[in-house]
């Protein structure tokens, strides 16, 4: 006989199911039957935990942009600026190995075109941006640059460039180094 699952590891178990499933297929594509079908459990019962599709959606979402935004917290705890920015580009560059993660991410943008998912994604966008303001000191032209770079990644990751010996692959998987954003200044970008 099969143990039985407290209410948190059950939660923990569809949430892990959920993000593999929105990942793959997005907040339209994605099954609530598939989800509960894979956990043992009936629709019925996912529904009683999260309410409604969307809202397991944007709790999986929300929680793809935190993990990121708090590994880039983390990374720049102690520094400032450059030196900030190259630390927290190197954790951002490492947690795209968390594909699932990635692509919630991604799903989430391309899931804007409804107002509350769209929402949703601005506020998490808001708070990666204001770590990476915040944790570097630096101008708003650095940190959109630096956030620019990191999208790039983001599509290389999810396009597995990894996987790819190409000149152009290459260049998409190019890690933040120090030094890399020196030339780009509020004067320089008028």
């Amino acid at each position: 006989m099969a143990q039985r699952m407290s209410g948190t590891e059950r939660r923990a178990q569809v949430l892990a199911i959920a993000a593999e499933e929105f990942a793959e297929h997005g907040l339209h594509g994605a099954s609530t039957e598939a989800i509960a079908r894979n956990a043992g459990i009936t629709q019925a019962y996912v529904f009683r935990m999260f309410g409604t599709k969307k809202a397991l959606f944007l709790e999986l979402v929300q929680a793809a942009f935190e993990r990121v935004s708090a590994g880039m917290r983390e990374a720049g705890d102690g520094k400032a600026g450059i030196d900030a920015l190259s630390a927290m580009g190197a954790q951002y560059f490492d947690l795209l190995a968390d594909r699932t993660s990635l692509l919630l991410q991604l799903q989430g943008f391309a899931a804007c075109g409804d107002p509350e998912v769209k929402d949703a994604v601005r506020a998490c966008f808001a708070r990666m941006w204001g770590t990476a303001e915040d944790g570097t000191g630096l101008d708003p032209v650095a940190v959109k640059t630096f956030l620019a770079f990191g999208m790039l990644l983001n599509a290389g990751a999810a396009m597995d460039v990894e996987e790819l010996d190409e000149t152009w692959a290459e260049g998409v998987r190019t890690r933040v180094q120090p030094g890399l954003f020196h030339h780009i200044t509020t004067e320089v970008n008028r």
